[in-house]
């Protein structure tokens, strides 16, 4: 990836692992693409336009991916440019260990120490966060983000825009709904239904 340019949609504190991940792994000519009303961030990747200054400057950039943690703006945003034209990418971290029988989608991150087995499935804009486990034959739908030090065991299977808390460990096998949550820390041993909440060891729903 030596040489090649990068636009970054977001320019929060996950835009920044992104483009650090990016860095290290080959990619210059880093910038980010943000609308807040936020200070430029810190660190020498500088902030250049807006979102709508990268869907007119597309064809600029040898890749694009979209750095924003939330799991449904970062999903929209990313499905948007791919619609538009944009050349989305998937970044590996040099240190993560990435099966080559894994498959890992478009304007995916796997970042440091994370360990992807083999034939796991992560879909588009899925964030797997640092020293996080995806074992063999695990299924990410897009947009799911594990959190750092998460464990997902063999055959597990997780819905659209789930996300899985620092720390909690699935079973293998269970299946997790569409924006479901686990909290941090929590021992998921039973299937969690579409859009729910579950905390604590073992994972149990949370009643709001």
């Amino acid at each position: 990836m030596s040489g090649r340019s990068l636009a970054i949609l977001g320019a929060g504190g996950h835009a920044r692992v992104v483009a650090d991940c990016a860095e290290q792994a080959g990619w210059s000519g880093i910038v980010f693409f943000d609308g807040s009303d936020l200070p430029p961030p810190p660190g020498p990747w500088p902030l250049v336009g807006t979102p709508a200054d990268l869907m007119a400057r597309l064809a600029e950039f040898d890749g694009v991916i979209v750095g924003i943690g939330d799991n449904a703006e970062r999903l929209d945003r990313h499905r948007r440019l791919s619609e538009a034209g944009a050349r989305m990418v998937g970044l590996i971290h040099p240190r993560a260990s990435v099966s080559p029988h894994a498959e890992v989608g478009e304007g995916s991150v796997v970042l440091a120490g994370a360990c992807v087995g083999v034939g796991a499935r992560l879909g588009q804009a899925v964030i797997v966060n640092t020293n996080a486990t995806i074992e063999h034959d695990d299924d990410l739908a897009d947009g799911v983000h594990v959190s750092s030090g998460a464990v997902l065991a063999g055959g597990v299977r997780v819905g659209e825009r789930g996300w899985i808390g620092a720390g909690a460990v699935v079973r293998p096998g269970v299946v997790l709904g569409r924006d479901v949550r686990v909290g941090a820390g929590a021992a998921v041993v039973a299937p969690v239904a579409d859009g729910l909440t579950v905390v604590g060891v073992p994972a149990r729903r949370l009643d709001h």
